[in-house]
């Protein structure tokens, strides 16, 4: 019995953070490699924004679909089933090369990948709370660390050919290999229940503000930096370090953020988080020298990366684990809005002399008063309880 619960204990944790992990690494290199890898199959440059925004719809509506099916098949079987989809979104890629086909492909791929961050997300929300913002971390730490490590496919296994494919395609295999292998992980969901327009708009204003100021935060930074960093005259070079730089920092923050996220309130600490941001973009504006930016970058890292998380925990906290799947999904929604529609306006700002620093500072600088007035908002209620 002890065993079979140490077994459980760790597959909470380990499963979904190792599926993650893999996952991340693949998606990373996946990401990088759709806007290189065009010209290879004989397909228009411009198909690369379309296939950008065909990715993100599926994202949208994914998020929309998803919390039903996780009730009805449970956290595992659905996290197996959606790595599954995206792979064969990822096989069909190279073998019908079209356009309508890849459009197509990138949509279902959008959908697929909702329903990783929703089964995972909610899988590591559901329990102790205590627990939940130290997950998250685990969460935030392997996703984006996969991520980076999903970069280096492009020098290693290259940009041409079958062959990144079949790579990308073993990895996402590597992936449901924990869910396969460890079946006493996943969390116990009695009776999951969807949630009405009426309990959406009761969840808490700042996260659901928290997570749409995330994706537009995140959407621009992956869209646009470094096509923001190449115009100001900025070698290759070192806007991979500076790139480098920006997910370092956010990868550094989670274990501070998880320990604050206990001790703090969490409108006051994505305040903090914000007024980081509006700190590194005001730096910047005045010296823009390569060493200050990559300081500065690091923090504006730190302080985008820091939202999301905090976000979704403070979404979470008075839920009772039946609503948590049908939260997740609602938050997974309010970030890709705002992923979707942030490099719009952001790209507005790039015709401007301050660029995309004058942008993060502008949305940084209202998210810091918001989450100020809501952390005021809610004290007495804190001391009253």
């Amino acid at each position: 019995m002890t065993h079979t619960t140490t077994i459980s204990r760790r597959g909470g944790t380990f499963v979904p953070v190792a599926g993650l992990t893999i996952f991340a690494i693949a998606s990373g290199y996946l990401m990088s490699l759709i806007p290189l890898i065009t010209n290879e199959f004989k397909l228009s440059q411009d198909l690369v924004s379309w296939l950008a925004s065909s990715y993100y719809c599926g994202l949208l509506l994914g998020s929309l679909l998803i919390e039903p099916i996780v009730a009805r098949i449970g956290h595992r079987i659905a996290f197996i089933g959606f790595v599954a989809l995206l792979a064969l979104t990822v096989i069909t890629m190279p073998l019908l090369p079209s356009q309508q086909v890849w459009l197509f492909a990138r949509f279902i791929a959008g959908i697929a990948v909702a329903g990783i961050f929703v089964v995972i997300e909610s899988w590591l929300l559901i329990g102790d709370k205590k627990e939940r913002a130290k997950r998250l971390g685990f969460y935030m730490t392997s996703l984006y660390g996969g991520t980076t490590l999903g970069q280096f496919g492009i020098s290693t296994v290259g940009t041409s050919g079958f062959e990144p494919f079949i790579a990308i395609l073993a990895l996402l295999c590597c992936a449901m290999l924990p869910p396969l292998l460890f079946k006493q992980g996943q969390p116990a969901l009695s009776h999951p229940q969807s949630m009405s327009l009426g309990q959406i708009s009761q969840l808490r204003k700042p996260a659901l503000i928290g997570c749409l100021v995330s994706g537009i935060l995140m959407g621009s930074i992956y869209g646009l930096m470094p096509l923001s960093l190449q115009q100001s005259g900025i070698s290759n070079d070192k806007i991979s370090l500076l790139m480098a730089a920006i997910i370092l920092g956010g990868m550094l923050i989670q274990p501070v953020i998880s320990w604050l996220s206990t001790r703090v309130s969490k409108s006051l600490l994505m305040a903090m988080a914000s007024l980081v941001g509006v700190f590194a973009m005001g730096i910047i504006h005045f010296d823009n020298s390569f060493n200050i930016m990559l300081a500065m970058l690091a923090l504006l890292g730190m302080s985008a990366f820091a939202l999301y998380p905090i976000a979704i925990t403070l979404a979470c906290d008075d839920l009772d684990s039946s609503f948590i799947v049908a939260a997740t999904q609602v938050m997974l929604f309010s970030y890709s809005l705002g992923s979707a529609t942030g490099p719009l306006v952001a790209d507005k700002f790039m015709k401007t002399e301050d660029g995309l620093t004058a942008f993060f500072f502008v949305i940084y600088l209202a998210t810091a008063i918001y989450m100020l007035i809501a952390s005021a908002k809610r004290k007495p209620e804190v001391l009253a309880s």
